[in-house]
């Protein structure tokens, strides 16, 4: 063994050093570098020159030990530091971070990447992708909105195309109903003229009579075939109702038979487009040859109708078939109010509500709820009525028959829609107590028109939300997060990515929070884990190292030039 080997083994100890350097160097360039994993530099010792085994203790002399000069030291390997680096809040809400081991699955052209850093974008096909265009994975959803489990995939994320609508399943209502006000015990009543079912007035029309066949007093024919009968200008409690037309000599009612239009189904269109409901009160009959209508008790249900409103082909030669009197006015506590419930298109559809005191005893108060609206497809405005009961202290106790049926034949939307109305939720409870006036307005209800897609942002199991322009919320995918049995295992490769090797082993994919994965943190970044304090540390040493290999290296080499010297 001479000088030489002197040389190798210092030049092994550079080498060394300067590998230490590289391995630091790189953790200090990335130090800024989003998911950045730093490593560090292993050593080991290189083959050793034995110059005597040692032996054995025997009866005369003790044992000898091996004698072994060191040939110099190699790189063994670098090892990843895998531990979590700063969470870093940046407000965007694409911006995604892994607390824990897992790594998020990236796509490329059908080969699996695996990287932490988070930084995600949509590209033009509105896949959600990495830095580098790797089609981030992760579970997909249901026509409802659910995530489904089990299948991984390419995550999308259809900002400003996606648009959804919910319809209008529950409402619920809130207010004081005036439990000192007066109990509604009439209608709203009102009278026609004297009408015949012949020319010479002998006969009172009745409800069979064709309408064909109606005279006045002064024996004018009221109508004829192909006439059209128009009521407008109508109101209810104030408000006006919709503009209608029955066509003379056809069956313009929900009721029919084969023999044209009569006086019942006149009779029975108005009952409908006046919204009254004979089976509670109030009703269109025919009496002594008059017409008698008559509304639903309450103030709020008070009908005004005379003469001028009904008119007989008013675009081309109109004239006034009938005149009517009012003989009674509406009374009783009452209230109205209006809502809009949206269909599942997302469609508006608005509804009244009137309320009524209907009794009063030593139990509480009783009230009837009516429900209308010209939004149902058909001629009909009621939708239903019940009974809202209150205890002695205004305090709400039941309500009946809250679940009301939309018609909406030929819409395109679903039909028939059900609407459930809540009058007793605990936070906002109807109440009954003595006031100047009854309120009452819809406190809370689901349903929502179209919205658009406009934002999205991760949550901690991983669940992407999506933000819609209607204020809904809905679950447009899920990340997945891989883990390994041996993260050290993974190769890295550049754009913050790592692919696997036989050390590291086959992936086990999840949704974060299972599997060890850890969880995921939204609108934040994970910074790169270098420390820079140990990095500094380790150049120094790496220095000296460096340095004192290199005086070795020197020395052997004065040595050598002496000896040659000497020789020569």
């Amino acid at each position: 063994m001479g000088l030489t080997t002197a040389l190798y083994t210092a030049m092994t100890g550079l080498n060394a050093n300067s590998s230490v350097i590289n391995v630091a160097g790189n953790n200090i360039a990335n130090t800024n570098t989003t998911g950045f994993k730093s490593s560090r530099a292993d050593f080991e010792t290189q083959i050793l020159m034995n110059l005597g085994n040692g032996t054995a203790p025997t009866a005369e002399n003790g044992g000898t030990n091996p004698t072994q000069v060191g040939l110099g030291v190699k790189l063994s390997g670098t090892t990843h530091n895998f531990n979590d680096g700063t969470i870093n809040l940046t407000g965007l809400n694409s911006d995604v971070a892994v607390e824990g081991n897992g790594f998020f699955v990236a796509d490329y052209g059908g080969l699996q990447k695996y990287t932490r850093a988070g930084n995600f974008g949509l590209d033009s096909e509105q896949n959600l992708v990495d830095a580098n265009g790797g089609r981030i994975q992760g579970y997909g959803i249901d026509d409802e909105y659910n995530v489904v489990a089990g299948v991984v995939g390419n995550l999308t994320i259809p900002v400003g195309s996606l648009t959804i609508a919910e319809s209008t399943n529950n409402i619920a209502f809130g207010g004081n109903l005036n439990g000192g006000g007066e109990v509604a015990t009439m209608g709203t009543i009102v009278q026609s003229n004297a009408l015949y079912a012949d020319a010479g007035q002998v006969t009172q029309a009745d409800a069979n009579t064709p309408l064909e066949s109606i005279y006045d007093a002064s024996g004018n024919q009221l109508f004829a075939d192909g006439d059209v009968l128009s009521i407008m200008d109508v109101t209810r409690g104030g408000a006006s109702l919709p503009d209608k037309t029955f066509q003379i000599g056809l069956i313009n009612t929900t009721e029919s038979d084969d023999n044209g239009a009569t006086m019942q189904d006149l009779l029975d269109f108005y009952e409908e487009i006046f919204g009254i409901d004979p089976t509670v009160s109030g009703g269109a009959t025919i009496v002594n040859g008059q017409i008698n209508i008559e509304g639903h008790t309450g103030t709020v249900n008070e009908l005004k109708i005379t003469g001028d409103n009904m008119v007989v082909n008013k675009d081309t030669n109109p004239t006034l078939p009938f005149s009517f009197d009012e003989t009674q006015e509406a009374n009783g506590e009452s209230v109205r109010t209006s809502f809009v419930a949206y269909d599942s298109l997302g469609q508006e559809m608005l509804l009244d509500l009137n309320v009524v005191m209907e009794s009063k005893s030593n139990a509480g108060t009783t009230w009837r709820f009516y429900v209308q609206s010209e939004d149902d497809s058909d001629l009909a405005r009621a939708l239903g009525n019940g009974t809202i009961k209150f205890d002695t202290n205004g305090r709400f106790l039941l309500a009946t028959d809250t679940t009301i049926t939309m018609d909406l034949e030929g819409t395109g939307a679903l039909t028939p829609q059900t609407i459930e109305m809540t009058f007793g939720e605990d936070d906002n409870s109807l109440s009954a107590l003595a006031s100047t006036q009854s309120t009452i307005a819809a406190t809370s209800q689901d349903g929502s028109p179209v919205g658009t897609l406009e934002d999205y942002y991760f949550s901690e199991d991983g669940v992407i939300h999506g933000i819609f322009s209607n204020s809904l919320t809905r679950d447009l995918g899920q990340l997945v997060l891989a883990n390994f049995v041996n993260q050290d295992g993974l190769v890295e490769e550049a754009g913050n990515l790592y692919a696997t090797t036989a050390a590291s082993g086959t992936p086990i994919i999840g949704a974060p929070g299972t599997n060890g994965t850890g969880r995921t943190v939204g609108q934040a970044l994970e910074l790169s884990n270098v420390d820079l304090s140990q990095e500094f540390i380790t150049l120094i040493n790496a220095t000296t190292g460096y340095s004192a290999n290199s005086r070795v290296f020197s020395t052997s080499d004065q040595l050598i030039q002496q000896l040659l010297q000497t020789l020569g």
